[in-house]
């Protein structure tokens, strides 16, 4: 941190519920630096205390223990999840109260290029509305810090891009919540990662966290294995899964790739779905819905064009487009549910659909988990198979000792999970999700990925997720607002580099796939490791101890609240250190894993 802090954190604990959230007695409690232009992505798994960490850095929750600082004359604005409009007529009264009110011309020139009517009665709003009218608030406070939770729910394409940009130009520091991978990855340059009481920062942006992920891992699993500070960890790296995965996710990607690559096959350069008269009958024989020439409108506004599509067994569609646009009046179409004014839309008899849409509201709060799932009893039915209730809420990351807990206790991005478990325990070949990322952690979405790369039958999803559909999906309908729909084999930005007319680069396309493994070394195909390689692997796991233990001291004497203002040098040099060892420490396990895979292989 080049910087003095604006705020601080030190040793900061925090009962809830009769345990401790954040550190208590024996322990060392959470420490949090924020320096002031400081771009910060908090990630944690629903129910870690990230948006109770925002109420304690807002000063909103008194801690137990530890010691806040903050700088004289700092503005901290919070931009909630759900912001309480409630005894607010307009949604510019809302935005024009509390002791740091802004200027109504300064909400006035943000809301309008958000492109919402302040003057609109807060009753009755839209989700879209409030979540623009809370920035429009946030924003205009001109705040040194803005803590950010999920700020991009409800905001369609363009709100998210106009956000991204006055990010980028902003002058003070952030902290952001959010599952919203591609808005991370631009934005962020530090991660913060809040795990079982546990805040970890890197000095890396959000791009950079996953792998950072399984690092901290791998250390953990070398702590349990204690065997003599060597790094033999095959076992229990496959036990944690973190290899499998990566494996079986990028078997996933790959997949969606070749699916690609057939459907854009089936299009024409103006969209319309065609096919090769060699396989045109197989085609037509696995259609599950074909729309032929629909066309809607409402009153003088056309909101879909004449459109035709068939959708084949297997085919996971993405519908995009701004606020307004009509992707909820196409996927209503599609899936029967409104007739079109004109053209015809046919649906396989077999067809049997489950809907999930944003609704996770209605889940009755007083019933168990064990009622919303199993009907109040042990065993559920998962499409046709027998499962333990409790093991199958392990599928989707639930602790099974939940069990019999109430689903108004749960988080939202918990009841989220739970809708999304019961839902896909549900016999189907039809699956249509609307904006189904909302209120997930990073975890429960590569669930999701995974759920659906799996699913054997179609499956419709509307969503401003762009990262979630570039890893999902394999045609993306977009929906410009003029009542044409674009047919692009692909995901979101496929659709966006068609939309634009930019050509994707080639090194950007080959990014976007996983990396091809590396030539396999002449050593390798005989089983041996040359014996530059052998030597790596021998000695590697003590260089690395000896790393780790630099970069532990170097953070001991950085914690020090008053380094910086006596010896602002030693700070400097000592930070730059620490980044140092972490780099060749990085490096270090990178080379001893894939000599590893050589051995295990």
């Amino acid at each position: 941190m080049a910087q003095p802090p604006i705020l601080s954190w030190e040793g900061l604990g925090l009962q809830q519920g009769g345990r401790w959230l954040f550190g208590g007695p024996g322990t060392d409690g959470l420490d949090l630096h924020v320096g002031p232009r400081d771009r910060l992505a908090l990630i944690g798994r629903n129910g870690a205390g990230k948006t109770t960490l925002f109420r304690l850095i807002d000063d909103k929750v008194e801690a137990d223990l530890g010691i806040r600082k903050v700088k004289a004359n700092t503005r901290i604005v919070v931009l909630e999840q759900d912001p309480d409009l409630g005894g607010f007529e307009t949604l510019m009264d809302f935005a024009l109260s509390g002791d740091d009110a802004p200027a109504r011309h300064e909400v006035e020139a943000i809301a309008g290029q958000l492109g919402i009517d302040m003057s609109k009665p807060c009753e009755g709003s839209s989700g879209g509305e409030r979540r623009r009218a809370a920035i429009s608030r946030a924003l205009a406070q001109d705040p040194d810090l803005l803590l950010m939770d999920e700020p991009t729910n409800h905001l369609d394409l363009a709100a998210i891009d106009w956000l991204e940009s006055w990010l980028d130009r902003y002058k003070g520091a952030f902290i952001v919540i959010s599952h919203d991978r591609t808005f991370l990855k631009r934005l962020t340059r530090a991660t913060l990662w809040l795990d079982r009481g546990i805040l970890r920062r890197k000095e890396v942006g959000f791009g950079g966290y996953e792998a950072w992920e399984e690092q901290i891992y791998a250390e953990e699993a070398r702590a349990a294995e204690k065997l003599d500070a060597r790094l033999k960890l095959e076992a229990h790296w496959l036990q944690r899964g973190v290899t499998a995965r990566r494996k079986r996710n990028q078997g996933r990607l790959e997949a969606l790739y070749k699916m690609r690559e057939q459907r854009a096959a089936m299009i024409d350069t103006s969209g319309t779905a065609k096919l090769k008269l060699a396989v045109e009958e197989d085609f037509k024989s696995k259609s599950v819905i074909v729309a032929d020439k629909v066309t809607k409108s409402y009153g003088d506004r056309t909101i879909i064009k004449p459109f035709s599509l068939r959708i084949q067994r297997g085919d996971r569609i993405g519908i995009v487009g701004a606020n307004g646009a009509g992707k909820t009046t196409l996927l209503r179409m599609l899936t029967g549910e409104l007739a079109p004014d004109t053209g015809s839309v046919e649906i396989a008899k077999t067809l049997t659909g489950v809907m999930i849409d944003q609704q996770r509201s209605l889940m009755e709060p007083d019933r168990t988990v064990r009622q919303v799932l199993a009907e109040g009893g042990d065993w559920i039915d998962v499409r046709g198979n027998r499962k333990h209730v409790q093991g199958y809420l392990k599928e989707f990351l639930f602790d099974p000792k939940i069990v019999d807990t109430k689903v108004g206790i749960l988080s939202g991005g918990e009841r989220s999970r739970l809708l999304l478990a019961r839902e896909f325990a549900r016999k189907s070949n039809l699956l249509v999700l609307d904006e189904p990322t909302n209120d997930l952690d990073l975890e429960t979405l590569d669930l999701l990925q995974e759920v659906i790369a799996d699913y054997e039958g179609t499956v419709l999803i509307v969503s401003h997720d762009r990262d979630f559909l570039d890893r999902t999906v394999t045609l993306t309908l977009g929906l410009d607002g003029s009542g044409k729909v674009d047919i692009v084999a692909g995901g979101y930005e496929d659709w966006e580099a068609k939309r634009t007319k930019r050509v994707v680069p080639a090194k950007a396309k080959q990014a976007k796939k996983p990396a091809a493994p590396s030539p396999t070394p002449a050593f390798a195909n005989s089983g041996k490791l040359s014996y530059k390689d052998q030597r790596d692997y021998e000695l590697l796991p003590q260089r690395i101890e000896e790393l780790e233990a630099a970069i532990e001291r170097g953070e001991q004497i950085l914690s020090d609240p008053d380094l910086y203002s006596s010896d602002p040098q030693k700070f400097s040099n000592i930070s730059k250190g620490v980044e140092n060892a972490r780099a060749e420490k990085d490096a270090a396990e990178e080379r001893w894993l894939e000599l590893a895979e050589l051995v295990e292989g």
